[in-house]
């Protein structure tokens, strides 16, 4: 009897600690983030930096704002920077997200509250790469007054015939305007549908790209589209527009010859400095 009672004394606290230590494990496991796709594209990462620092330099954003690609290894993940004024950007400050808009590593860094935006845009649009959401000052009137934004000029032709407005109030009653929450994201998300961007009542637009250059790109012609045609409204009388087979053909033709051209200037013009 004491032979068994001294062995129970060892056998017990061995038992204990080893389902313990499963239990343990199994709570790091429940705590873990989501699996890293991997480094992504070192050059990729230099185009998301540019970005940032390409619509700060055309005033598309200011201290807020930000954009976002897709990672080239895992098209359910991507890549935006923490919560900082988009020209300060650096490589240190790119985070890794799962399309819940959870990150993979924050690593001491702070985020941006609006990520669902992005999240919701790639989870619903598998044809999108890269999303601009910015407080676009021209494009702003037109998410808040009866007057649709339409293209102006050949530069502005993926407006097509318009843009649809998401209005928070639908998804979510009284806010604080903020897109803080996959529900809010979801719901721009579908107002957006098969547009290439989304006017944000009071607050600003989302704007989607196959491509970095063309986020950016569409991004900054619609800031200038959008004076331009307030500027032909104060005038007085008619506007005259783009005709819709007019926007169709340019677009078709490839669309700014897929910004290649303006893309070169802005990337150095961002890096080199």
């Amino acid at each position: 009897m004491k032979s068994f009672m001294t062995q129970l004394r060892f056998v017990v606290p061995a038992l204990l600690g080893a389902a313990l230590l499963s239990f343990g494990s199994s709570a790091v496991r429940a705590q873990a983030g989501p699996a890293s796709a991997g480094p992504a594209d070192p050059e990729l990462v230099l185009d998301l930096i540019a970005a940032n620092r390409t619509l700060a330099r055309y005033g598309i954003v200011d201290a807020y704002g930000h954009v976002s690609v897709r990672h080239n290894n895992d098209p359910n993940r991507f890549l935006m920077a923490g919560a900082r004024a988009p020209e300060l950007v650096t490589a240190a400050d790119i985070i890794e997200y799962d399309l819940n808009g959870v990150p993979i590593d924050l690593n001491g860094r702070s985020q941006y509250s609006e990520r669902y935006i992005h999240a919701e845009i790639y989870k619903a649009r598998p044809d999108v790469i890269s999303v601009v959401h910015n407080h676009s000052p021209s494009v702003i009137p037109f998410g808040i007054s009866s007057v649709p934004i339409k293209p102006v000029y050949h530069m502005s032709a993926f407006i097509g015939e318009g843009l649809p407005i998401y209005d928070i109030r639908k998804a979510a009653g009284m806010t604080n305007m903020l897109v803080s929450s996959p529900e809010l994201g979801r719901a721009l998300a579908n107002d957006l549908g098969d547009h290439v961007a989304v006017l944000m009542r009071g607050h600003g637009v989302a704007v989607t790209g196959p491509s970095i250059p063309f986020s950016v790109g569409r991004s900054i012609y619609l800031e200038v589209n959008a004076a331009i045609q307030l500027q032909a409204i104060g005038l007085g009388g008619t506007v005259t527009y783009l005709d819709p087979e007019e926007a169709r053909l340019v677009v078709g033709a490839g669309e700014n010859r897929a910004y290649e051209r303006p893309w070169e200037l802005w990337r150095r013009q961002a890096l080199e400095r």
